[in-house]
């Protein structure tokens, strides 16, 4: 194993004091006494085993050993500013990185930035999205807990599909959620029949699996439980394990699905989906925003999070609203 590195203020001291040939000077650049660089630099030199500084009556000189290293040190403490100052450009306070679910972020969030970046042009947005890991829950279901605490380490802002129980985050419900079956209007020409829940033994099935993935229970077992139906081969037909590629089929007619209406607002306000039936079953996730308590302390983040609050209210309060 490489050799452990010497506490960085004492290597600071020694560049400091090789620089100006002064302890006084250095000690001034530094902000603390004379007596403190020479006792980080005398405990740099007892743990190097080297001697750096020749000692004359009123100056000093730079061994010859030191003389060699210190352009190396010089550039160490330079690639250690570039990195700082580029965390710093990085979490500027008009840059906000947030990070979604690939569904949400292009069936809800992206149709609505716009009014944002209209309200806030001086605010820097940048949405990344990613496939999570799942792993097992405290609650004991399917979930993606330990990748998104983590994911939340890399942004500003998470909104994501789960159970909210995210443990020394910041969390507030985005979008409390509902499932039923839709379908494009084409399909239902075209038949079978779709008068009844029974009648779904008829069509194909196509599967929005977040159910399965963070609840372990299936979008189509909830819904058909709920309705009272029994369905021969529930689990058959096309699986998608983001929903905006279920939805997709479902908009190319390829069968009918269960999901999220509120995905889908436009589409069926323009009636390029169609829901088939009154029923709408609650789902016991959601989508939630988190954030780690650092970056929760931002100002964009409570304008942005506001911001995102206010649209999920809204879009919920208004006239028709199926979300």
């Amino acid at each position: 194993m490489p050799a452990s590195l010497p506490p960085l203020t004492a290597l600071r001291a020694f560049e400091a004091t090789a620089r100006h040939l002064s302890m006084k000077k250095a000690a001034n650049e530094l902000n603390v006494t004379a007596a403190a660089i020479s006792h980080q630099i005398q405990f740099l030199e007892e743990q190097l085993g080297v001697r750096l500084f020749h000692r004359r009556n009123r100056r000093i000189e730079l061994t010859e050993l030191a003389q060699s290293c210190l352009p190396m040190l010089r550039d160490g403490f330079e690639q250690l500013r570039q990195a700082v100052d580029h965390i710093r450009n990085q979490r500027a306070a008009d840059v906000l990185t947030v990070g979604a679910s690939p569904s949400l972020a292009s069936r809800w969030l992206m149709p609505r930035l716009h009014r944002f970046v209209l309200l806030h042009p001086e605010i820097d947005v940048r949405v990344s999205t990613q496939m999570r890991q799942f792993t097992r829950l405290p609650s004991g279901s399917r979930g993606d807990f330990e990748s998104v605490i983590q994911w939340a380490d890399e942004v500003d802002l998470l909104a994501v599909f789960g159970n909210g129980h995210y443990p020394g985050m910041q969390i507030d419900q985005l979008l409390p959620l509902e499932i039923t079956p839709l379908c494009s209007p084409a399909l239902l020409a075209a038949g079978p029949r779709l008068k009844k829940p029974t009648d779904l033994t008829a069509h194909t099935l196509l599967h929005d699996d977040r159910g399965m993935l963070y609840e372990g229970r299936s979008f189509w077992e909830r819904w058909l439980d709920a309705a009272g139906i029994r369905h021969p081969a529930v689990a058959s037909g096309p699986h998608f394990t983001h929903s905006v590629l279920a939805i997709e089929a479902a908009l190319a007619g390829l069968g009918i699905v269960a999901t999220t209406p509120a995905l889908v607002s436009g589409e069926l306000a323009r009636g390029t989906l169609v829901a088939p039936f009154a029923l709408r079953v609650a789902l016991p996730s959601g989508y939630f925003l988190v954030s780690n308590p650092l970056a929760a302390r931002r100002s964009v983040v409570g304008v942005f999070r506001a911001w995102l609050l206010d649209e999920a209210r809204q879009e919920h309060a208004a006239p028709g609203s199926i979300a």
